[in-house]
This record gives structure tokens, sequence and C-alpha cells, in this order.
């Protein structure tokens, strides 16, 4: 079979490469063209058509600057999709563009999966019908969106969650090792998971670090985006700031406790078991736009959306301030650890254990 698989961003870029790992498990003939980045690369044996750091735009401001740019990523995949005609069409959520790739490749006759389903239950629910219409297989990792799919006549598969995957082949990490291998001293970690993109890392970063002088007993590392180069993080170094690069599991693991930007890294923190803060502070114009076109839904994060109350605080635009951080660092540091933790716990079983990409190859190679 020959498979072309769309991931615009890291995440993607993850969870599709385990994708494929199990497709060619199961399909000894799998060929593979795909739009991702390093990790699929890796799997596949040679590099993307494009990378996910050409692709990444967020933002209502920044997806109108780059408008020209986005159309013609959009018909350059077009006339590359018919050029290598695959089999199977394999969206890795990014919605704005896979949607409109998925009304194309119907239409040339190519079956189109949707591994990853885009977030339609907080906004642009509308798009379900496009779905309805177009894609052929909709797999799905969170489990009350097999519901919402359901309540649209569409039928989804729930395959677990594909971060179980990734961590649960982690080795044991010895804490003393990685710290010494990383020139970092002996005090404990907080992790800072600032994002991915250069304005949205400085914009969080700067208030991320002014809780420092309240836990000097603490040493705070970066966990540095593979879209950056180092010399960008530079500047924020000091004798108790560090950086690394490509090792984010392997810091959160060592980490007593961490800040993180709103998005799948806040999940991934709560499956490798860290008491988190979850941040986030768009653009005044973004976040007003936001707001309005996004449904009534009680939580921006990926794990008290899931557990369907607080389990983890968020500070969100005007809230995320140094008074508010380092009270709720205080508290994820102290008495509030346990209950997190055991949240954490139940959060796992909730997502149903790991299998997810070894599932969903199983659905797509029946078809």
């Amino acid at each position: 079979m020959k498979y072309y698989i769309i991931a615009g961003e890291a995440s993607g870029d993850l969870h599709a490469s385990n994708l494929m790992k199990a497709l060619k498990n199961k399909d000894s003939q799998a060929e593979f063209r795909f739009w991702g980045g390093d990790l699929m690369a890796e799997v596949a044996g040679f590099s993307p058509v494009k990378h996910y750091r050409d692709l990444a735009f967020m933002g209502f401001l920044e997806v109108a600057k780059n408008l020209k740019t986005i159309l013609g990523n959009i018909k350059f995949c077009k006339e590359d999709i018919k050029k290598y005609q695959p089999d199977t069409l394999i969206l890795v959520d990014y919605p704005g563009f896979n949607l409109r790739i998925a009304e194309f490749a119907k239409k040339l006759g190519i079956m189109v999966v949707y591994y990853i389903s885009p977030q339609l239950w907080a906004w642009k629910e509308g798009r379900v019908e496009i779905i309805k219409k177009n894609v052929d297989e909709m797999l799905v990792i969170l489990p009350f969106e097999k519901d919402f799919y359901k309540k649209h006549q569409v039928e989804a598969h729930f395959v677990g969650h594909p971060l179980l995957d990734a961590i649960s082949d982690l080795q044991p990490i010895d804490i003393h090792k990685f710290k010494s291998e990383n020139n970092l001293n002996k005090k404990e970690i907080i992790a800072l998971l600032p994002g991915s993109r250069k304005q949205e890392v400085e914009k969080m970063l700067e208030v991320m670090l002014s809780v420092r002088p309240y836990f000097k007993d603490y040493q705070f590392v970066i966990a540095g985006a593979p879209s950056l180069a180092k010399d960008f993080y530079e500047k924020f170094v000091d004798d108790d700031v560090h950086f690394v690069s490509n090792k984010t599991y392997d810091l959160l693991r060592c980490s007593k406790a961490a800040l993180v930007t709103s998005g799948t890294a806040t999940l991934e923190t709560a499956l490798l078991n860290v008491p988190e803060v979850v941040c986030y502070r768009g653009s005044k114009v973004s976040y007003e736009i936001a707001k309005r076109l996004v449904k009534h839904i009680k939580y921006i994060s990926l794990v008290n959306l899931i557990m369907d109350k607080e389990v983890v605080k968020e500070l969100i635009q005007s809230e995320l301030n140094t008074e508010n951080l380092v009270t709720q660092l205080q508290l994820i540091l102290n008495e509030n650890r346990n209950k997190i933790l055991e949240d954490y716990s139940l959060l796992r079983e909730i997502l149903g254990g790991k299998g997810a990409s070894e599932k969903a190859a199983e659905i797509i190679n029946k078809r």
C-alpha cells in the first residue's frame, strides 16, 4: 500500500511516526510519502516533502499574514498527491489544512483516514459535515470524541491515546546521570515548557522565569523546541536557569514540577506524573476572537477536559502573572501534590492504556 501522510505539528510528527511503525509491521509492502518532521523521517529513511516547522502558523493574525504561503502549500500538496497517487491518505489533526486536502483526495477516489480529530467539540462544530462527506475512517484518541461524532451520525473509532505508546517505551532514567550529562547542579528541577514558536516562547519564558526569586532552592530547566536554535535560548540561561534540547521527556521525568504552555505538552506532563501549572497568554486580538468563537468549554488543557474537572490549575491571559504562578507552584510542590498524582493515575485508566498506534494501523490495514 502507498500511504500519503500529513502532520503539521511536532505532536503530529510523534504520533504519525509511531503509526508508520505500526503500519510497516502490518504491511511489509508499505510505502510512504509525508509532510511532517524528523521522527517520521527516521521511520521512513528519507526527508519529508515539507517539514512541519515551515507549516505551523498559530493565531488569527499570524495566519492572515502568511495566507499566501498557506494557500501555496495547499496547492502544492494537491499536485503532489495527484502525482504520487496513494492508496490511502492519512491526515493527522492540523484541520485548517487537512480538511481541504480531504475534500480534494475524496474526489480523486483516494481512501481518506483522519487520525487524531480536530477539536471540533470546542469550536467550528460545523466542520463535522466536511468530515462526514470526505473522511472514510475517523480515528479518535479522546474517549468523549466518539460520542461527539455519534451525535453527528459519524462512526468514529476510539483507539486510545498514542502518547501512552510513546511513554510506555521509555527506559528508566538515572536522575543524577541526567543532571551530570546536561551540566545541571544538584538542586531539584522545575521544568519550563514554553512552547515551540519564537514569539510564544519569549512571551512565556518572561513570565515563567519571574518566579525565580521565590524558589531559590530549585533550578529551572527550559525544554528547548527542536524548531528553535540553541542560541535563541542563551539570553535566558544563567547559574540557575539551564537549557536542554530534544530531551523533554527525560527532563520531565527528572523534575519535581513543571510550568507548561497549553497544548499537547500538558497531557504529556501529566502522563509522565509531573505536577504542573498550565499557562496560556496569546495576543489580545487573537484571544478576544477565539473567546467569541470557542464554544462554552470549561477548560483549555487536555488533562482537565478528559477528566471533566480541574485537576491542574490553568492560568490564562491576565491570570498568568507572577503572583498567581508563585501561589500555584508552591501548591503543587507541597500540599496539592498527592491529590494531583492520584488524578493522574485515573487519567491513564480513562485513556485506555497503550496500543493506539497498533489499533489505528489495524483499522487502516483492513480497508
